[in-house]
C-alpha cells in the first residue's frame, strides 16, 4: 500500500493509473477504523481496479461544542487494517494541505433540503463541512466510484445530491451498516461507551426495528415515533430525534409514501449514536 500526504504525489500516482486504464474507487474516512470501514474497502474492490482510501479528521464538520482535539487518531493501526484489506493507496493530508487559506477563507459547498433537519439541525454546519471536504477529495482523487456507509444515511443522501447537482461523473455506492451481535451499529464513537453503556446502547436499533414493524400496520407516523422515543429514553438513552421520512427527499413521510427511512439519534453517556432503517411498504 502506498501512503501519501501531498497533493502532487497523489495526482501523479492517479494519473499513472489513468494512463494504464485502471478504474478507481475511493473510500474517504476520518480514521479510527473498524469493520464497517473495511466493509467499504471490500465493496470498493468489487467495482474497481485500484482502491484509494483517505484519512482526514475534517475540522470543518466539527461544531463549536464538539471536541475535535479528542477525536481518536490511530493512524498506525488504521494503516495495518487498510493494508490487510489490500487498499492500494492511502491519502493522509493535514488541515494545512486541505485548507491552505484557513477555514474562514475556504470556498464551501451547501446542499439544500437534504442537509437540513435531523443531524443537520443537531450539528449546525456539519453537512457543509462534509460536502466541502468530500467535493475537494473527489477533485483530488477523481474516482469513478465512491463507497459510503449507510449508517450515516443523511450524509449519503447529501453526497448523492451534491454529485447529481454538480454533474460529477462518480457513482456513489451505499454500503449496508455493519453491526455488533447486539444490533448496535459500528461507529468510531462507540469507543466512548463504558461497559454499562454498551449494554443499553442497542436500545436505539431495537426500537427502530419495533417502529419499522409498527408502521407497516399504522400510518400515525408522528405518534409511533413519539412512542419509540419514549422507549429509547426509558432504556437509559436520551433521544435526540427519531423521524419517519421519505427515503430520498428525507421530508416527513406521508400516508402515500412507500419508500421510507427511519432516522434516529440518541445520546448514551459521552457518545452520540445515530442509526436508521429503510422500510418499503
Amino acid at each position: 500500500m502506498i501512503t501519501l500526504n501531498d497533493i502532487s504525489s497523489l495526482r501523479e500516482t492517479i494519473n499513472q493509473w489513468r494512463q494504464q486504464g485502471f478504474k478507481i474507487a475511493f473510500v474517504p474516512t476520518m480514521g479510527n477504523l473498524h469493520a464497517g470501514h473495511i466493509a467499504l474497502i471490500t465493496e470498493a474492490h468489487k467495482h474497481a481496479d485500484k482502491v484509494v482510501a483517505s484519512i482526514f479528521v475534517n475540522p470543518m464538520q466539527f461544531g463549536q461544542n464538539e471536541d475535535i482535539a479528542n477525536y481518536p487518531r490511530t493512524l498506525q493501526a488504521d494503516q495495518q487494517q487498510l493494508e490487510a484489506a489490500k487498499t492500494d493507496l492511502l491519502f493522509t493530508p493535514t488541515p494545512e494541505i486541505v485548507y491552505p487559506k484557513g477555514l474562514d477563507k475556504q470556498t464551501f459547498i451547501e446542499v439544500p433540503q437534504v442537509s437540513e433537519g435531523y443531524c443537520g439541525e443537531s450539528r449546525p454546519g456539519h453537512f457543509r463541512g462534509v460536502a466541502t471536504v468530500v467535493c475537494k477529495l473527489f477533485n483530488l482523487v477523481q474516482p469513478d466510484i465512491a463507497c459510503f456507509g449507510l449508517k450515516d444515511y443523511q450524509q449519503v443522501q447529501v453526497i448523492q445530491t451534491m454529485v447529481e447537482d454538480l454533474s460529477m461523473p462518480i457513482d456513489i455506492i451505499p454500503v449496508a451498516t455493519v453491526r455488533e451481535a447486539s444490533g448496535l451499529a459500528l461507529s468510531s464513537r462507540n469507543g466512548y461507551l463504558t461497559e454499562e453503556e454498551l449494554k443499553i446502547a442497542p436500545a436505539l436499533s431495537q426500537n427502530i426495528q419495533w417502529l419499522a414493524e409498527k408502521i407497516k400496520q399504522d400510518t400515525d407516523f408522528i405518534g409511533l415515533a413519539k412512542q419509540a422515543a419514549n422507549f429509547i429514553n426509558n432504556a437509559g438513552l436520551k433521544t435526540d430525534y427519531i423521524h419517519i421520512c421519505h427515503a430520498k427527499t428525507l421530508q416527513p413521510a406521508s400516508e402515500d409514501d412507500k419508500n421510507l427511512v427511519i432516522l434516529a439519534a440518541a445520546h448514551c453517556g459521552k457518545a452520540r449514536l445515530i442509526d436508521n432503517l429503510q422500510v418499503n411498504l
